[in-house]
């Protein structure tokens, strides 16, 4: 970095308030040139600038978690909240919303099971979660829309990107995952540690940093173009400073450092241990916040650096700090081998670059700055033994934070073994459950537990209530995949998880007026240029597949049944009575179903998968009757038919047989029963259904027009969960189909899910469903295509 005016961030403030680790700070909308901070101190503070000096006041401070802060983001203005909202997750396993004048919360979100430990605010009023659970949750307003589920690990860093319809999540697991829709895209590795960061440089590319102490820079397309290294250990956060590529990165190395141009081009060491979280201001400023409490500001401006004596203070304070020798922070450190203090008389060779001295036997920690020519003494090397855990909170074990790690060597020569450990646990109970997890003799117990309580001595919590005790530890452990809400049926649909939506609660069914038909009635025969009238949506019954040739679908049966092995070979009786009911179903004769046609069509529907499409297509057609919809959609009989039907549409199957049965699937909307199952189903039914969407045009129209008939249901009952996965699967269908009949369905299906809901416009809009949609505005044959996709625009 060049010396030359205002090239070099110095301190402008420091701001004391929290009683805790600063975990989280965002920069806020409303006051201007503000920020809002959240701590372990379970409050969220909004700091807005002192016109009369060059500091903050804060105007007000917020409480609403029971537990920790982690994170904070804003959510921007909207009409109902002009001045924007904070959005801030905890320990506590919720996300409180705050107005920018009440300290209470305006509500709060529940759902994740764990620690919410990062924040990401997008269009529409979009926010999304990442969390301890391993999973990410997209909210809107109060609702939480989709969950996305993929990583194996804690979420620890979430970010919405500009172009609409797309998140990052990074993670323990240390990939980073791109979702589109509500779907795993892309999967980016090369960190070799935590992902704990993400920022965005542009539509096109993104930073992330990680405890592997380096950070990278990203396509979206997935390559890695760049690698930065200089931290000393974990990075914690990373932020960009407007309209550049620059960016700034905190970290457990006690620094701050500013990147410009590809290289750390300064490096501020602070008097703490953690450097938990950054954030740059609207005027290029850098908000920092540490495990000491206190947040600082720096600046390049010269009328907003701070004056001398706080300067002077905060290098005093900095000069008195303790460095910890084993953080690896200033590398191996051998006392013996320091040079004394002459060795500062030599000038330092880049900005931030370490130097250690001895003197009168104490090892001192010098930093060089170049902007002022002069080694700045940033603490002193304190020799440690046992934990010193200056700061709660920072270990990471298997991912997880943790108070303190102890390595335990049980025998002189056996191996060394970690216990994680949180001064809210129970010490023997985490010495019975380290002794049970590694095999050890149960002997050793008194000597554990009581060598944690030695080495946590005067470490209290503001509260030790048990409703705080670790879920990663200690009997009530959190195994990933055990979680109550998930289901062990494979494919479980990610989109609702425990609160799934049952139907017949839905007391506020509304039946909007609408789709007049503009043949009859009123001004039917207006001359060419008058107003196209919306016949589209929202539709009110569902689509069905009636097509049928009941003789050729008989002939292929009987063909396949000459060659089927004798298990399964059908007498001729049994054609006979198929015959019948093909008859009953396709309204040739005026008899009932009997139940032995059932029974014998249930036989040929359980024929091998390469002979049994022509039995499927007499069940797609059947079901379409009263008495057997009934019979098999109703409670008794409706497990084996789901599990058939979607045993089908396996992607490696046949696709005779993937067309056949999404066409049943379809069908079974006609009555009251199949309406029922296929709602209650729809998780299952639609994560099964969209793994067809390879196929071909009929597959597609097919796919498009069982959508179509969850958007008729959905559109009667309010049901989010329902139509944030019909949304979803639209805007992933439309990515691959071609076909326009199938556009069409899908068009109509969105228009209906939309109409007469503005949460749903607002969750369309922001997974981007416009900008998919704009080109069928112009389509000239068939005329349906446009008019439909202009008054589906017309709504968004």
């Amino acid at each position: 970095a060049m010396a030359g005016e205002g090239s070099t961030f110095r301190l402008r403030c420091s701001l004391l308030g929290h009683g805790q680790d600063v975990r989280g700070l965002t920069r806020g909308i409303f006051p201007e040139g503000g920020f809002v901070s959240v701590s372990r101190d379970r409050t969220a503070r909004l700091w807005a600038p002192d016109g009369l000096n060059r500091g903050f006041t804060e105007m007000h401070c917020m409480s609403g978690h029971s537990n920790f802060v982690s994170c904070v983001c804003i959510i921007p203005p909207s009409d109902l909240y002009p001045r924007g909202l904070i959005a801030t997750g905890g320990n506590d396993h919720n996300i409180c919303i705050f107005t920018v004048d009440n300290p209470a919360p305006l509500y709060v979100l529940k759902g994740h099971k764990n620690t919410v430990c990062s924040l990401s605010s997008g269009k529409f009023g979009t926010l999304l979660s990442g969390s301890w659970d391993t999973t990410a949750k997209v909210w809107l307003n109060d609702r939480c829309m989709m969950t996305l589920q993929g990583h194996t690990a804690a979420i620890w860093a979430v970010k919405i990107l500009p172009e609409q319809g797309l998140m990052l999540t990074g993670s323990a697991d240390k990939t980073i995952k791109l979702w589109k829709a509500g779907r795993c895209e892309r999967t980016f590795t090369g960190h070799e540690d935590c992902v704990r960061g993400l920022a965005i440089l542009s539509e096109m590319e993104f930073l992330s940093c990680a405890n592997d102490a380096s950070i990278r820079r990203w396509q979206i397309s997935g390559e890695c173009l760049q690698v930065y290294y200089g931290h000393t250990n974990y990075i914690y956060s990373i932020s960009v400073f407007p309209r550049c590529k620059d960016f700034v990165t905190t970290g457990e190395d006690r620094s701050l450092r500013i990147w410009k141009q590809g290289e750390c081009a300064q490096t501020i060491r602070l008097p703490a241990q953690s450097v938990w979280c950054c954030c740059v201001l609207d005027n290029g400023d850098i908000v920092v916040g540490a495990s000491d409490g206190i947040i600082r500001v720096f600046t390049e401006s010269l009328e907003r650096t701070a004056s001398a004596e706080e300067i002077q203070a905060f290098e005093n304070e900095l000069a008195q700090a303790s460095i910890d020798p084993k953080t690896g922070d200033l590398g191996d450190i051998n006392a013996d081998d320091l040079p004394g203090r002459e060795h500062l008389k030599d000038p330092g060779t880049r900005d931030g670059q370490t130097r250690l001295i001895k003197d009168n036997g104490k090892v001192e920690a010098y930093q060089w700055s170049v902007s002022e020519g002069r080694w700045i003494k940033i603490g002193d090397v304190v020799g440690s033994s046992g934990a010193t855990q200056q700061t709660s909170g920072k270990v990471l074990f298997e991912g997880k934070e943790y108070d303190y790690v102890f390595t335990i060597d049980v025998n002189e020569n056996g191996p060394s073994y970690k216990l994680p450990y949180n001064i809210t646990d129970d010490p023997w109970l985490t010495a019975y459950n380290f002794l049970q997890k590694n095999d050890l003799n149960p002997m050793f117990l008194d000597q554990v537990a009581k060598f944690i309580m030695d080495n946590t001595k005067g470490q209290t919590l503001l509260s030790t209530s048990n409703q705080f005790s670790d879920p990663f530890t200690g009997a009530g452990r959190y195994v990933p995949g055990s979680s109550s809400g998930s289901s062990t049926i494979p494919g479980a649909d990610p989109f609702t998880g425990a609160g799934r939506y049952v139907p017949g609660s839905a007391s506020n069914a509304v039946t909007p007026v609408g789709g007049v038909d503009p043949f009859t009635g009123m001004g039917a025969y207006q001359s060419a240029a008058a107003k196209v009238e919306n016949i589209y949506f929202p539709k009110k019954d569902a689509v069905t597949f009636d097509q049928a040739n009941p003789t050729q679908i008989l002939g292929k049966l009987k063909e396949l049944n000459g060659s089927a092995a004798e298990e399964h070979k059908l007498t001729e009786d049994d054609l006979i009575i198929l015959e019948k009911l093909l008859s009953a179903t396709c309204n040739t004769s005026a008899e009932t179903p009997t139940a032995q046609q059932l029974q014998t069509l249930w036989r040929a529907v359980n024929w091998p998968e390469d002979i049994v499409f022509p039995a499927l297509d007499i069940l797609r057609l059947s079901v379409r009757h009263p008495t057997v919809n009934e019979n098999f959609c109703s409670e008794k009989e409706h497990v084996q038919f789901i599990i058939l039907l979607l045993k089908f549409l396996n992607p490696k199957g046949k696709q005779a047989n993937q067309l056949l049965a999404l066409r049943a699937l379809c069908n079974c909307f006609v009555s009251h029963a199949g309406q029922k199952l296929m709602m209650e189903q729809r998780d299952e039914i639609m994560t099964q259904a969209i793994e067809t969407k390879s196929g071909n045009k009929n597959i597609h129209i097919a796919l498009a027009t069982l959508t179509l008939n969850y958007a008729v249901c959905l559109h009667k009952v309010n049901n989010v969960e329902g139509k944030a996965q019909c949304l979803s699967v639209i805007s992933t269908v439309m990515e691959v189909v071609q076909d326009l009949e199938a556009i069409f369905r899908l068009l109509v299906a969105l228009g209906t899910l939309i109409s007469d809901d503005t949460n749903a416009v607002q969750l369309a809009k922001s997974l981007g469903v416009d900008s998919q949609i704009k080109k069928y505005a112009s389509v000239s044959e068939p005329a349906k295509v446009k008019e439909c996709c202009r008054f589906v625009l017309s709504l968004l």
